[in-house]
């Protein structure tokens, strides 16, 4: 027995060290928020958290109220849920919150790019040369040149009577034009010297976008396990293929051989080199930059064309709006005719879109906004309370429970109304309130603060583009016009733009 007993003692001793490394033996101290460390030890409520996001933040809001701390995989997150108190988390230091260290992490699991100094800050420079404001004009003609290369080759008109109506899902339309238009847009086209002649050029740009679109659906279905770390062993060397795949595909010496490439990919590339980052590592930061700028805007694209297309009135005010301004730039489309010149002047006349553009991403667009504690600090909520949150921990932000769908911030907040973001005279409406006190964060698509996507601008004219001239080009309805709308995919909570359960299908013809 006393030769078993420094065994046993040494035996304990591990296992009570791993308890505590695993999180088990946390306790609330004194000015922190409620804890909640779950029913397994490390990975604590991570099961409930992936198998629906906001259904578990909702219940932990009802147990707990506005603010609580609850484990996750290993880390402890502070989950903020009264939208009066984002202000304290988006506007704090970067020396105590930042955003930085967490998505290094992130790249580097589901793309393998390892990000260099400074990363965040090049990519905001850049994304607010080349993607806001006068660059802007440039990306808006690139995108609608090939719009129109993808929407207009190959359609039937109403005067085709072998071929009057085009089927396809709704879901894989939008998604399949808007990426693919997106991506050329970005990263150039293929160049009539190598091809022989312009068309033969639009042509490969058509087939080179359409496999690049197919391989990338494989990898975007992947993507939330895979963000995870749960793929299992088949999916995870599906993953790495594809990633492969993806390096190779938009390898810098790839690029680099095209025309019309953007000013923004073309800097991206250059800052790298500069830092004598190596081109295998510089590819992999393609595939990012692929993923980042076109993985959410065709599944916002489907959504707004959907709640189009199920209410009329907003069919109706949308239509007329975009016919008006193309009528004031003296530009008709018919059988036979110029192309539509829509430029990116045209496109800030459109306040009835800009809302249902907004109206849709309230609906459907819900990221985790996280931050790391990078020191002990104080968190003050808008009720004056204030909590003290831990080094090493995470601070998040829900805003699709916590504002989006709040009946109070937005009354009916499930139905789709076009008109939410007008004022009646016809502007940008911007006041909203919680407890009688006006919101500045009112609707968070694109998160907020210095890490709010800096390629909105552009996002947003990928958009309204599309809608744009589906409208002015196109004839369309969905097939069934009593289908209902599909429901979110719920495993997709946290990444961005949410997407349909399933597929709705609609058929669409030229007008002309």
């Amino acid at each position: 027995m006393g030769f078993l007993l420094p065994i046993l003692l040494a035996l304990l001793a591990s296992v009570l060290g791993g308890l505590y490394f695993l999180g088990a033996f946390r306790q609330r101290r004194p000015g922190e928020p409620p804890l909640d460390r779950g029913p397994i030890p490390w990975l604590g409520h991570v099961m409930e958290f992936r198998r629906d996001t906001a259904k578990f933040l909702e219940r932990m809001k009802r147990k707990h109220g506005d603010i609580f701390t609850i484990q996750l995989g290993g880390f402890y997150f502070t989950f903020l849920m009264d939208p009066l108190s984002f202000g304290t988390v988006v506007k704090e230091a970067r020396a105590k919150l930042d955003f930085t260290k967490f998505a290094q992490q992130l790249v580097q699991k589901v793309f393998g790019y390892h990000s260099m100094e400074n990363d965040h800050k090049f990519l905001q420079m850049s994304s607010n040369k080349h993607l806001m404001g006068d660059g802007l004009v440039v990306m808006t003609q690139a995108m609608m040149s090939n719009l129109q290369n993808l929407m207009l080759h190959s359609v039937g008109t109403k005067h085709d009577k072998n071929k009057t109506w085009n089927e396809d899902g709704l879901f894989n339309y939008s998604y399949n034009i808007v990426f693919r238009a997106g991506y050329l847009a970005l990263f150039g086209n293929e160049t009539p010297k190598s091809t022989g002649s312009l068309e033969k050029a639009k042509e490969v740009d058509r087939e080179e976008s359409q496999e690049l679109f197919r391989e990338f659906r494989k990898y975007d279905q992947l993507f939330p396990n895979l963000a995870y770390g749960v793929l299992p062993p088949g999916e995870k060397r599906e993953a790495e293929r594809l990633k492969r795949l993806f390096w190779n595909m938009l390898s810098v010496q790839k690029v680099r051989t095209k025309d019309n490439i953007s000013g923004w990919v073309r800097e991206q590339q250059q800052v790298r080199e500069e830092h004598g980052m190596e081109d295998f590592m510089q590819n992999r930061y393609m595939f990012l930059l692929l993923w980042a700028s076109q993985g959410n805007t065709g599944p916002a694209a489907f959504w707004l064309l959907l709640y189009l297309m199920k209410h009329p009135e907003a069919m109706k005010a949308v239509q007329g709006e975009v016919e008006e301004v193309l009528k004031e730039t003296d530009q008709e489309v018919k059988h036979g005719g110029p192309l539509i010149d829509l430029t990116r002047d045209m496109l800030l006349k459109t306040p009835i879109l800009d809302s249902a553009v907004e109206e849709t991403l309230r609906l459907t667009a819900a990221p985790v906004l996280t931050r790391a504690v990078l020191q002990d600090m104080s968190l003050k909520m808008s009720d004056g309370n204030e909590y003290r949150i831990r080094e090493g921990d995470r601070v998040a932000l829900f805003p699709y429970t916590a504002v989006h769908i709040d009946p109070e911030v937005h009354p009916d907040p499930l139905t789709f109304k076009y008109d939410r973001f007008l004022t009646p005279e016809g502007g940008k409406k911007s006041d909203f309130y919680k407890g009688g006190k006006k919101l500045k964060y009112y609707n968070m698509p694109w998160g907020a603060g210095i890490t709010m996507c800096p390629g909105r601008f552009f996002a947003t004219n990928e958009l309204k583009q599309f809608v744009f001239l589906m409208l002015m080009y196109f004839d369309f309805e969905l097939k069934n016009p009593e289908e209902k709308i599909p429901d979110i995919d719920i495993k997709r909570w946290g990444f961005g733009s949410m997407q349909p359960t399933k597929d709705i299908q609609f058929r669409y013809r030229l007008r002309f």
